[in-house]
């Protein structure tokens, strides 16, 4: 994603990459590179994170440390560290978002309505799917999809992850959540409403990467206007 985010903010005369941070400085850009932040020593004004939850710790105290706007666009993170995040938007602006593409962002807003009007009469399974490097499962969407339909049902559902261990029959008050891992795919999710005798399908494929970076940079000219507070995407939306 780094090199995603140089090659479409280069085309971008809005914004201007001041620096980055990588273990890995052999890729060689227009900017410098850090492998500490305590060397970082240029100006900047928001920080976007597309890395990793074992640095999350490193990067959220960096962002406190300069005063600096975050866009928190790391999946996986654990459920302690989207509280810090919540936390750190007292002080300073943070939008977070498992997901930074648009569609995705419509795609929510569709399940939550489909969820609305079916759910009691359609079960409901998740299915999403990535590529084989991807290290965490469920995605981080899959599981803002559930979060989103649970959100608007009066009887919270339960998440079933995977039913191999469980000898017995689908309860109706179950989110099936399903992974898949394989090859190059980019992320394709999709929601399953089964009732009797119909189907109903929601679904999102991203074909590239470009996508999320698109989705990042516009989060990133969005938080740098705006007060200290905890955003989404759709805080972003709104402000279209």
């Amino acid at each position: 994603m780094g090199q995603v985010i140089t090659r479409l903010a280069a085309l971008d005369d809005e914004v201007k990459i001041a620096g980055g941070l990588d273990i890995n400085t052999s890729i060689k850009n227009d900017y410098p590179v850090f492998t500490d932040l305590a060397n970082v020593n240029v100006r900047f004004d928001v920080i976007l994170d597309f890395s990793h939850p074992s640095v999350f710790d490193k990067i959220l105290e960096f962002a406190l440390k300069t005063n600096k706007p975050l866009v928190m666009a790391t999946t996986g993170l654990s459920s302690e560290q989207k509280m810090k995040l919540r936390d750190a938007g007292l002080k300073i602006p943070v939008l977070f978002s498992a997901n930074m593409s648009l569609g995705i962002n419509l795609l929510v807003d569709l399940v939550k309505r489909a969820a609305k009007a079916l759910y009691g009469n359609f079960d409901i399974e998740i299915i999403e799917k990535h590529h084989s490097q991807k290290i965490d499962a469920p995605s981080g969407t899959a599981l803002v999809l559930a979060d989103e339909i649970n959100s608007v049902i009066e009887q919270k559902c339960e998440y079933v992850y995977d039913r191999h261990s469980k000898r017995r029959k689908r309860n109706s008050n179950e989110i099936g959540i399903h992974a898949v891992r394989g090859g190059t795919i980019v992320g394709e999710h999709s929601v399953i409403f089964a009732g009797t005798d119909e189907i109903i399908e929601i679904n999102h494929r991203a074909t590239s990467k470009d996508i999320f970076g698109v989705g990042a940079l516009r989060a990133s000219k969005f938080i740098y206007h705006m007060k200290p507070g905890f955003y989404s995407m759709n805080d972003m939306f709104n402000e279209l």
